[in-house]
């Protein structure tokens, strides 16, 4: 968020929303107010039946493309608009609008004119902060869940700078946009800032906050097997290092350890409700200080790559593509398109997500059905421009099985993709350059999964990993409220990790733990806590 410092000399409600000056005490709304202003759940019946189900929240799974496509969208839901966007991305940058292939057939579909500027997802919180302290916003804006946390009275700025959708999409009125309306509910309730409803949210499409990805291709090559408790993932970790070859056992997992000790690490980063009364910090708790121990003792034992020992920048996904780290912690999302991409420069390539365990019980698993992203519009456009967005915000919210989907997924047939003998897209060299979620980041369908010919048993595995786990999905007890948390403990978080990663790499010695809890404590936590408990208290939990 030090971006906001050259705008700190505009002043004006745009710095007061968006800055990250201690002060603001924060707020909560309720429940019952979150309610008021849903839209109408309007579940939409699936174009093809799963071949797996989805265990609760878990996408369904389809092991064939679908053979006949519908299209669902038959009026353009443009009218000939133009409109700014700017969502993240992670990746090489592709073409603008106009040397774009992909781009173009989007919107002539569309009716409209979507330009999406692509800014780089690693620091896409200064461009964020910049915009919104600048009071330079363009017509479309995403905003990553985990960027939205970090901003300090984030509840004035949407007031300050973004539309009110509530008129547009409380309740039957959400019917005009029957994707949209099909969205699961708990994906509108985290779209509401005071009171109101305010962006149109991308639906989660998998609730793990970390997977911990390894190279099952080279673990089986070495004749070894994924670990099935804590010692045997320390001494997984000495067999797998050969310094001398530059291969070194792990990357970042930190994450994923305080999983397997069972630490908190709900949506409002690791609060539980002591047994007691009251709540206490992840911070504070021995399973906590545990998880540190150990990692430390693998940074300490040289089982982590030096890359990630010596920066936080180190280019793990590269060194994993490279075999330099067998084992490493990402999101979802970087299954796929890894598989896709690793399997035509090494057939062998095998990236799976490693069966989880725990320390003295079952792990404890982090997520959310928190929205990935949310999509803001720019306040004071006008009515019928802010339908038109809605129509193409619709648009892109397709569900598999239809037209409009593949277009957004895949581009034109022939040009962007073609297809494998079971009938299902790959992509071709100017697919993979011109195609960059540009649509697909303004907002998600309802999630599914379906097999492609460029990541064979995909589905099965991710949905076989996914079903078994979601049993270990720890319970956000914070669930279906909103909450903009004070400054002083907003701010908190990052210096505070990176007090706790000098610990893991050895740069300070464990001990000096419970001074990092103490400054925590007196920085800005204890006012958390007392939020906290008062917003639970005052929703009868």
């Amino acid at each position: 968020m030090l971006g906001l410092g050259a705008a700190a000399v505009l002043g004006g409600p745009a710095l007061a929303a968006c800055s990250r000056r201690p002060g603001g005490t924060g707020s909560a709304t309720g429940a019952d107010a979150i309610k008021a202003v849903l839209p109408a759940q309007k579940p939409m019946n699936p174009l093809a039946k799963p071949d797996i189900d989805g265990v609760g929240i878990i996408p369904d799974g389809y092991l064939r493309y679908p053979s006949t496509l519908v299209d669902q969208i038959t009026e353009k839901p443009g009218r000939g608009g133009t409109y700014k966007a700017i969502a993240p991305w992670w990746g090489p940058t592709p073409p603008a609008l106009g040397d774009n292939e992909y781009v173009k057939a989007v919107n002539a579909d569309l009716g409209a004119t979507v330009d999406t500027s692509q800014q780089d997802g690693s620091t896409y919180s200064d461009k964020l902060s910049a915009l919104m302290g600048g009071r330079d916003v363009p017509d479309i804006l995403v905003a990553p869940n985990w960027e939205v946390g970090k901003i300090s009275r984030f509840a004035d700025g949407v007031k300050a700078l973004f539309e009110d959708l509530t008129d547009h999409l409380k309740g039957d009125a959400a019917a005009r946009y029957p994707n949209l309306a099909s969205f699961p509910t708990s994906a509108w309730e985290y779209s509401v800032w005071g009171g109101r409803l305010a962006a149109v949210p991308f639906p989660v499409d998998g609730p793990f906050a970390w997977l911990l990805y390894y190279r099952k291709d080279l673990v089986d090559a070495a004749g070894r097997k994924a670990p099935t408790n804590i010692d045997e993932f320390y001494r997984f970790g000495k067999e797998m290092t050969n310094a001398s070859a530059g291969v070194w056992a792990f990357g970042s997992v930190f994450s994923i350890v305080q999983s397997m000790y069972r630490c908190a690490g709900s949506s409002e980063s690791g609060w539980r409700k002591k047994s007691g009364g009251g709540l206490e910090f992840k911070y504070e708790t021995p399973e906590y200080r545990a998880a540190v121990e150990f990692t430390a003792k693998l940074f300490k034992d040289g089982l982590v790559h030096p890359d990630v020992v010596a920066s936080k920048g180190a280019d793990e996904k590269q060194l994993f593509k490279g075999g330099k780290i067998i084992v490493y912690q990402d999101g979802g999302g970087a299954w796929r398109g890894m598989q896709s991409e690793q399997l035509k420069v090494l057939p062998t390539f095998n990236m799976q997500p490693m069966p989880l365990f725990g320390v003295g019980g079952d792990p404890v698993l982090h997520g959310t059905e928190r929205p990935i992203f949310w999509t803001f519009i720019k306040k004071g456009t006008p009515k019928d421009k802010v339908e038109e967005i809605l129509r193409i915000l619709n648009w892109c919210a397709a569900p598999l099985g239809t037209k409009e989907w593949e277009l957004r997924e895949y581009g034109v047939e022939g040009k962007h993709f073609t297809r494998g003998p079971d009938g299902s897209p790959a992509p071709t060299e100017l697919g993979r350059k011109e195609i960059g979620s540009q649509f697909r980041f303004l907002t998600g369908p309802i999630p599914s999964v379906v097999q492609t010919a460029d990541v064979p048993n995909y589905v099965q595995d991710l949905l076989g990993y996914s079903n078994s786990h979601i049993k270990f999905l720890e319970k956000d007890i914070f669930a279906g409220l909103k909450l903009e948390l004070p400054a002083n403990y907003a701010k908190l978080n990052t210096p505070t990790e990176d007090k706790i990663l000098d610990i893991l790499r050895g740069r300070r010695p464990i001990s000096d733990l419970d001074v990092v809890v103490k400054e925590w404590r007196a920085g800005g936590g204890d006012e958390g806590r007392a939020f906290l408990e008062k917003a639970l208290s005052d929703n009868g939990r």
